[in-house]
């Protein structure tokens, strides 16, 4: 309403003016027109400049009183796979037993250990990812790769030519993820994939 009181005050302002030098012109007072544009025209341009002032003021309030969701920055992508690799670490202490030099054990000691590390870090890993075969099918068996296949997904070795489909050996039946859960780490470096432990006393 603000903006229209000032267009109008302005708007008679200029018809005062045009009307005050109409008194000056009498030829020009003559033609009814000329009256009606000198001194409706301000009025109702400033009419109208003030509607398409105050359409934009109120279209940018409410822009501006509109919320914008807070976007929560994206997490680095290697963040996931650290976490992944802490859950096995956690459950199977799979950085742990990299990281050591097995070469003075004997196979039989290697083996009592794996066991029990293979066990848990199978678990952590069906916990924090569904997986599945991309081919069906034990090793060794006979499989066709059909035409149009991912190249990405099945990998073709041996002697290979012509076009598909293929009719060959499954030396491995691949994995395909299905599913990511990883478990959250609020308020942990991401790169502290295991805390250091210190018993006191």
């Amino acid at each position: 309403m603000k903006t229209y009181g000032v267009a109008l005050v302005l708007g008679l302002a200029l018809a005062g003016g045009n009307y005050a030098v109409l008194g000056q012109r009498p030829e020009v007072a003559g033609c009814a027109p000329c009256l009606a544009l000198l001194l409706a025209g301000p009025l109702v341009l400033a009419l109208a400049v003030a509607a398409v002032a105050g359409t934009g003021a109120s279209a940018s309030g409410t822009a501006s009183a509109v919320a914008v969701p807070s976007t929560k920055p994206a997490e680095p992508a290697e963040n996931a796979a650290l976490r992944l690799l802490a859950t096995l670490q956690e459950e199977g202490r799979l950085v742990d037993f990299f990281s050591e030099d097995i070469a003075p054990y004997t196979d039989e000691q290697i083996g009592a250990a794996t066991r029990g590390i293979h066990a848990s870090c199978r678990k952590a890993l069906e916990g924090a990812v569904a997986i599945e075969p991309i081919m069906p099918g034990d090793e060794g068996a006979t499989v066709t790769v059909p035409a149009g296949f991912d190249p990405a997904a099945i990998r073709l070795v041996g002697n290979v030519s012509g076009t598909p489909p293929f009719t060959g050996v499954l030396r491995h039946a691949g994995w395909r993820v299905k599913s990511v859960n990883l478990p959250p780490r609020t308020g942990q470096d991401p790169k502290v994939v295991a805390p250091a432990e210190v018993e006191i006393g």
